[in-house]
């Protein structure tokens, strides 16, 4: 019945020509009432007349107006005017059909084009839906990201904080990745229950060269053993594409009580939480024994007071963010070696943090070589120290610069 109803909606059924004529007969007999239209078969010429109830007719602007909803149907004098039954006017209307069957197709074509979407340039969306992955038999955490326009400084390149920012965020998902992330930043379960947290206690940074806006860098980060209360955290940046490495950075990382803000050794809980993930691997970066000078006033050749940390410079363990601190240093670097120099290394020690409230003084000495004579230098070194304003010393560090490489070309021009 289910088939016989969908064929008779798109083929109407037609009658045999002896039940047509077995109707026509009572047709003929007699009168037919139906709904208050009597039709009457005619005696002398056969034709059929269709009689409506009479109306009063309607009257628009005193006009009379005539309007008999059967009119089209009568026909007294000739034959019927409508069409005669064909094979070709008895077909279905296929156009709604089809208009139905391409809008079923497109739907389904829109539908698979969202499950099966890929970028037609692999850096137009970097890890979309994802925070990066493990490799290298789980101990190695590795994520790409794009420079973005607003990521880029006055020389077309990637700033020094977003660099570092990079690196912060890496940390951080790895410990995501690994299911070591309780409801602290970056603390483990046991880390949480404990109050402790991380903190970095020294940095060494190396930049071999600096990624431009659209370029995508690759972000591998492992964490490794150092001394018995250490722990020894490593970031390799490489441009996606070619494999060429541009950032080498290694620190080392100690626990601090958040309640107490005293530091803290690793408690055995802890440390077995994170030690399946230590890798075997020496730093990647040299470590620079050379000691971090003091500076005060007397010995600075450059000073910049009255640094204070805004809100948004806090991070969720209520202290200054380490790439904050990057920032205030070079706030007392010498804009003569900002515009002729570029930034190639770094080393820093943390000494203490500073809260909300406080004010801090940045100090920078330049090397002998002096900023009147980096025209003839090859590369300068500066010494900085960041501190309160009562003295305490927040951050040691130790920088060098060499020349951009559009300097380059112009004393090799000159020469």
């Amino acid at each position: 019945m289910v088939a016989t109803a969908v064929t008779s909606s798109f083929f109407p059924v037609t009658s045999s020509p002896d039940s047509s004529d077995l109707k026509n007969k009572k047709l003929g007999s007699g009168s037919t009432n139906l709904g208050g239209i009597k039709s009457k078969q005619s005696a002398s010429s056969g034709s059929l007349q269709v009689k409506a109830n009479a109306q009063a007719p309607h009257k628009i602007n005193g006009t009379s107006v005539v309007t008999s909803p059967v009119e089209s149907f009568k026909n007294e004098d000739g034959p019927s005017s409508l069409p005669a039954r064909t094979f070709i006017n008895q077909l279905p209307d296929w156009s709604m059909l089809l208009a139905a069957i391409t809008t079923m197709f497109l739907a389904a074509e829109k539908q698979w084009m969202m499950l099966d979407w890929k970028p037609r340039r692999p850096d137009m969306f970097i890890d979309p839906f994802g925070i990066g992955r493990i490799v290298q038999d789980g101990l190695v955490f590795r994520q790409n990201f794009a420079i973005r326009s607003y990521e880029i400084g006055a020389d077309r390149t990637a700033s020094i904080e977003t660099l570092m920012n990079h690196l912060q965020e890496t940390a951080i998902n790895h410990c995501k990745s690994a299911g070591l992330l309780g409801e602290g930043f970056g603390a483990t379960p046991e880390m949480c229950k404990k109050n402790l947290i991380w903190v970095v206690t020294r940095m060494q940074v190396v930049f071999d060269r600096y990624p431009t806006w659209g370029d995508v860098v690759q972000v591998d980060t492992w964490v490794s053993a150092s001394g018995k209360n250490d722990m020894r955290r490593d970031w390799l940046v490489s441009d996606s594409k070619t494999g060429e490495t541009l950032t080498r950075v290694t620190s080392v990382w100690v626990m601090m009580n958040k309640v107490t803000r005293r530091l803290s050794k690793i408690p055995e809980e802890v440390r077995g939480e994170i030690e399946p993930f230590f890798m075997n691997s020496g730093p990647v970066v040299a470590e620079d024994s050379r000691k971090l000078v003091k500076l005060d006033e007397s010995t600075a050749e450059y000073v910049r007071k009255g640094l204070t940390p805004r809100w948004s410079d806090l991070d969720v363990n209520q202290h200054v963010n380490n790439v904050k601190y990057i920032g205030w240093i070079l706030e007392s670097a010498p804009l003569a070696v900002l515009e002729s120099q570029e930034l190639c290394s770094m080393t820093l020690e943390y000494r203490r943090e500073c809260g909300r409230d406080s004010v801090l003084q940045s100090l920078t000495n330049v090397s002998e070589s002096g900023v009147g004579n980096l025209a003839n230098v090859g590369e300068v070194e500066c010494q900085h120290l960041l501190r309160l304003e009562e003295g305490s010393e927040i951050v040691r560090g130790r920088t060098q610069w060499r020349p951009k490489y559009g300097n380059v070309g112009q004393m090799e021009e000159g020469h």
